[in-house]
């Protein structure tokens, strides 16, 4: 009896460090985080009328989902859904003392190809590239802005990009795993500012955030 108490002990252990990868060939992952978004801006001069004068633009935090599939137990595609709003102010001169100068919201749908290093693990580390389509959407002035040179109408150029992301799973139970994760996008804009009192104003801005993600996943 002790023998077949130490045998089936040992089974139970080989079992439970055997167990079934989370993340295997044909696996539909979905993830829920809160994400922090941090543009990591580099703007040009506000033109035509306030050369050397710059834009900052502010982080934002938001909830995020996302759905990879397994195309094999190593290589899986990430697709995220989020939208975050950003304010852009003036940084120096004119506009720096005016704050605050418009508003939009950002709509940045990524697609990532993955590498996940150890998909029989507890803990699966992975990483990723791929592209980015950003949508801006409902730009609007800010009221200090329309005060100082009236009625203005904003708009900002659409981006497409690249993406890198690293990231670990780790694994909770069978089915539920908590996730790290951090991407860099590349976007890129073009703000137009129609003023009534200034004309026309265009700045090119870099914007460039790195995303920090944190939240768990689910397999299907």
């Amino acid at each position: 009896m002790q023998i077949k108490g130490i045998l089936l002990g040992v089974a139970a252990v080989t079992g439970a460090l055997t167990s079934p990868a989370l993340a295997a060939q044909g696996d539909i992952l979905i993830r829920a985080r809160g994400i922090m978004v941090a543009p990591n801006e580099k703007s040009g001069s506000v033109l035509p009328a306030f050369p050397g004068e710059r834009v900052s633009v502010d982080n934002a935090v938001a909830p995020e989902v996302d759905v990879t599939y397994m195309a094999s137990d190593h290589v899986g595609f990430e697709l995220i859904a989020a939208t975050t709003k950003h304010s852009a102010s003036g940084r120096t001169g004119t506009t720096g003392s005016l704050g605050r100068l418009a508003s939009t919201w950002v709509l940045p749908p990524t697609l990532t190809a993955q590498y996940h290093f150890a998909p029989g693990a507890k803990v699966r580390p992975y990483v990723g590239a791929g592209v980015n389509y950003t949508l801006f959407y409902n730009e609007k002035a800010s009221n200090v802005l329309e005060g100082a040179v009236g009625k203005t109408k904003v708009h900002m150029s659409d981006s497409f990009g690249w993406a890198g992301q690293a990231g670990v799973d780790i694994q909770l139970n069978d089915r539920m795993f908590l996730n790290l994760d951090i991407k860099y996008i590349d976007i890129d804009t073009t703000a137009r500012l129609s003023t009534t009192a200034a004309g026309v104003q265009k700045v090119r801005v870099h914007l460039d955030p790195f995303v920090f993600g944190v939240g768990v996943g689910f397999k299907l």
